[in-house]
């Protein structure tokens, strides 16, 4: 943990999470040493401190879900769960001695661009003052709960809470519990309340695509060759790369491979799933890679447990002893849990951002949040985004556009000596356009409810390729892209 009462930096860094800790480790191997991790938490990690519910795990092949430059050489299994990535963050940050450069504890509340000094004001919720000549935001896509203003909640006289706030304590054995959202939390919790719970009840608003998951556990003598042999293990992760991309056109509409695609869950479904009623209501009526598709071996199985129900009922209202549904039978409930989701519009959450000229990211971001490259955005100078707008995906690891754009902006670092750069908007305009234009062939635009996409159905989370077209858009920084800013004589002086 930061013990300096230092104020200024070359580099700051907002959230230690996967984003923040790569950006911070590429910095250290590049010999840049002067910058902070501001963290709200009491901990590193991110989504994955934040999501401690049962079953908790990735969904991404473990071989991908983690830093070339850092492998996880040990992990023991294929799709490896939230303590064991954990974990793999505490290493890595000592590995590239991080933590002496995070503040814990330390919530972000205004980020100013000043146009005189040319350079980031950063104010924090107990008042400490920064600066810094770059920001780069790692905020995440998936950093705010959101629970539906249900009508009566608070009336509700048992417990309740979000599948990422899940209470240490909480006591679910023997209990009439509800899960209010069937998705990609859901499907991981479920199983283990299922094992639990007197009785489960999970309202599910639309079914989803669920593709098997085939765990693999690693043999000691795998572990073992991995780590005598670290080529064998990019070996393994350059193959998974390329499986995972092959798999892409399945986020295509009309393709071979969505057909493909709807085959494989659809044989997984009727494998798992014998009741023709229960396999009805578990049939998606939507386009094939619209909604994030899944991976789970045991929640089918769990839906089909005695003490398991599914209804599709909407949830119209609550009332002290449980939940009123939309044709009005009351269902009771000691313990309702919300897996409905992020508020995964509102990429900088309540943190108020100020550029150029006064103007702030929310009033930029009015008609949905976009950037280029899913970076830097027209207006915010040496500000640059981490897994911002349209670079969430769905076929291959998030994190290999992670290191694609940490290593963009250590170029803009180095090159931008004494300077600061805005992105032009041509450049901007051009790449986003291009971007919804390729959108209208891909799934993620298809007629669904999503949260790729905003109020006015605009896709703003994904990204329309595949990683590598993105790496081959993003694999270095141009200055042709920006409009560089020289530091005025006034900053000079008083510098």
């Amino acid at each position: 943990m930061l013990h300096t009462a230092k104020s200024s930096y070359d580099i700051v860094i907002l959230g230690a999470g996967f984003g923040g800790l790569g950006m911070a480790a590429q910095l250290k191997m590049q010999g840049i040493d002067n910058f902070i991790i501001l963290e709200r938490g009491n901990r590193i990690g991110g989504v994955w401190r934040d999501n401690a519910y049962p079953g908790a795990a990735c969904d991404t092949e473990s071989h991908l879900y983690c830093y070339s430059f850092y492998p996880h050489l040990r992990v023991s299994k294929m799709y490896a769960d939230r303590d064991e990535l954990l974990r793999y963050m505490d290493t890595l940050a000592e590995h590239y001695a991080l933590m002496p450069h995070i503040k814990l504890g330390s919530e972000l509340t205004q980020a100013r661009w000043d146009e005189t000094a040319q350079h980031w004001a950063f104010e924090l919720a107990d008042g400490a003052r920064l600066q810094g000549r770059f920001f780069v935001p790692a905020w995440g896509q998936l950093n705010k709960p959101a629970i539906p203003a249900f009508k009566g909640l608070d009336n509700f006289a048992g417990q309740y809470f979000h599948s990422a706030q899940w209470p240490a304590d909480a006591q679910l054995a023997g209990k009439k519990v509800a899960s209010i959202g069937a998705a990609a939390s859901a499907v991981q919790y479920v199983p283990e309340v299922a094992k639990e719970a007197a009785h489960l009840t999970v309202f599910q608003r639309s079914a989803n695509w669920i593709m098997p998951r085939n765990q693999m556990v690693f043999s000691q003598q795998q572990l073992d060759a991995y780590s005598a042999q670290p080529e064998l293990f990019h070996e393994s992760r350059r193959d998974l790369h390329a499986f995972r991309e092959n798999g892409f056109a399945r986020t295509r509409h009309g393709t071979d491979a969505q057909q493909e695609g709807i085959k494989l869950a659809s044989a997984h479904l009727a494998g798992q799933v014998p009741d023709l009623t229960l396999r009805a209501k578990l049939t998606p009526d939507y386009e094939f890679a619209c909604k994030r598709i899944l991976r789970s071996d045991d929640y089918y199985p769990a839906l089909t447990r005695s003490n398991v129900s599914l209804e599709t009922t909407a949830v119209d209202h609550f009332v002290p002893e449980g939940i009123v549904d939309k044709n009005g039978a009351l269902h009771e409930f000691d313990v309702v849990i919300f897996g409905t989701g992020f508020e995964s519009q509102a990429f900088q959450g309540d943190l108020e951002v100020i550029g150029r000229k006064g103007r702030t990211l929310h009033e930029r971001w009015q008609s949905g949040a976009e950037a280029y490259l899913g970076m830097t955005v027209p207006g915010f100078p040496n500000m640059f985004m981490i897994y911002g707008p349209n670079t969430n995906l769905n076929h291959n690891s998030i994190i290999t556009m992670l290191e694609i754009q940490q290593r963009y902006i250590i170029e803009a670092v180095q090159h931008l000596d004494g300077q600061a750069a805005d992105v032009r908007d041509d450049a901007f305009n051009a790449y986003n356009d291009a971007l919804q234009a390729n959108m209208q062939s891909s799934a993620f635009s298809s007629d669904c409810s999503s949260w790729y996409k905003n109020a006015a159905g605009k896709v703003i989370n994904n990204w329309s390729g595949t990683v590598e077209e993105y790496r081959a858009l993003a694999n270095h920084w141009h200055a042709d892209d920006y409009h560089l800013l020289r530091v005025s004589e006034r900053a000079e002086v008083t510098s």
